[in-house]
């Protein structure tokens, strides 16, 4: 469970009754597929043949640019999350973070999936006990990618929604 039951209107696009403009929206897109796209050589070296998580990732670039739209991205996200089901450990995890991160068009709020789950992936493929400082690394490298535009919504947003994501903010 990664988002929280009452929706945050910070998430919400201004034109469906939230806060969101197009802007913001396009940036936590994109930062979720650069989230993403950090680990996703931890699926793609389980299973080179599998195209659905790089294709959600570059769906979601796509659907910033104007050159798909919301239903394909969430539909390609959609399939790099059933990539992940018969898997385990780190590339199953790399796996949610493309499907999360694509269907950041349809619900901007899963931006945080694609980073929480980018998270796991990095300290699931990390040796015995070295897991906490890779997960900690980690969540830095995606702060530091982090737009100053939408730095503090989504700082904010890891403070708020830390326990429902594995507690892995804590960096």
């Amino acid at each position: 469970m990664i988002l929280p039951k009452v929706r945050d209107p910070r998430f919400v696009t201004i034109r469906r009754g939230g806060t969101l403009t197009d802007s913001d929206h396009h940036l936590l897109a994109l930062w979720a597929a650069s989230c993403a796209e950090h680990v996703l050589d931890l699926f793609e070296s389980a299973r080179p043949e599998d195209p659905r998580p790089r294709q959600a990732i570059e769906h979601a670039r796509a659907w910033v640019r104007g050159e798909v739209n919301m239903t394909r991205a969430r539909t390609a996200g959609g399939h790099a999350m059933g990539a992940a089901r018969d898997l385990r450990g780190a590339a199953r995890h790399a796996a949610y973070a493309a499907g999360q991160a694509g269907v950041v068009a349809h619900v901007a709020a899963h931006e945080l999936g694609a980073a929480a789950y980018a998270i796991k992936a990095a300290r699931a493929a990390a040796p015995e006990g070295e897991d906490e400082a890779a997960g900690r690394r980690e969540c830095q490298w995606q702060r530091d990618q982090l737009p100053e535009e939408i730095r503090e919504l989504v700082l904010d947003d890891q403070r708020l929604r830390n326990d429902i994501c594995w507690s892995v903010f804590d960096c």
